[in-house]
């Protein structure tokens, strides 16, 4: 069953993208999908703080991914939204990034066009003023494993 929560502002979706960083494990792939301005990179921002990144965080809106290494986890940052064919996954070098040790967060999966790992957790954020909702479902056993360590963590089935 899905999770939601409310996340009533910046703040919180920081907060939360922590939360998603005690909880994955290496070789998690994550979908991010909302619309432009949902907090995607927000929440992705707050994952890395959560691993202890404290350098600048940037979208990677043009240069389709941004590779991160910290405490020897590699963490990948895909934005997808300006992909223009799916085989440009090719040429950013998906393939050597995809691996069983490293973090993966794909924002506009969608455009991936089946080319992508399958995703463990898809979070969708929608706009709800004044902040935001988030859905996570499980897209695997891993995710399935991870919805868990989120219910442990204070998430709730229906949690508004």
């Amino acid at each position: 069953m899905p999770l939601e929560k409310f996340i009533p502002d910046e703040a919180a979706t920081l907060a939360l993208g922590g939360v998603f960083a005690r909880v994955c494990a290496p070789g998690t792939v994550l979908y991010l999908v909302g619309d432009l301005g949902a907090g995607k990179t927000t929440l992705v921002r707050g994952f890395l703080r959560g691993l202890g990144y404290g350098g600048p965080v940037k979208s990677p809106t043009y240069t389709l991914v941004e590779p991160y290494e910290i405490g020897g986890q590699r963490l990948y940052h895909f934005d997808l939204y300006r992909l223009a064919d799916p085989d440009e996954l090719e040429f950013i070098g998906l393939r050597d990034c995809a691996d069983a040790e490293a973090l993966l967060l794909i924002e506009w999966p969608s455009r991936g066009g089946g080319r992508l790992p399958p995703a463990d957790l898809t979070l969708t954020l929608q706009h709800a003023p004044p902040g935001r909702q988030l859905r996570i479902s499980a897209d695997s056993a891993r995710g399935a494993t991870l919805l868990a360590r989120l219910e442990a963590e204070g998430f709730s089935p229906g949690a508004g």
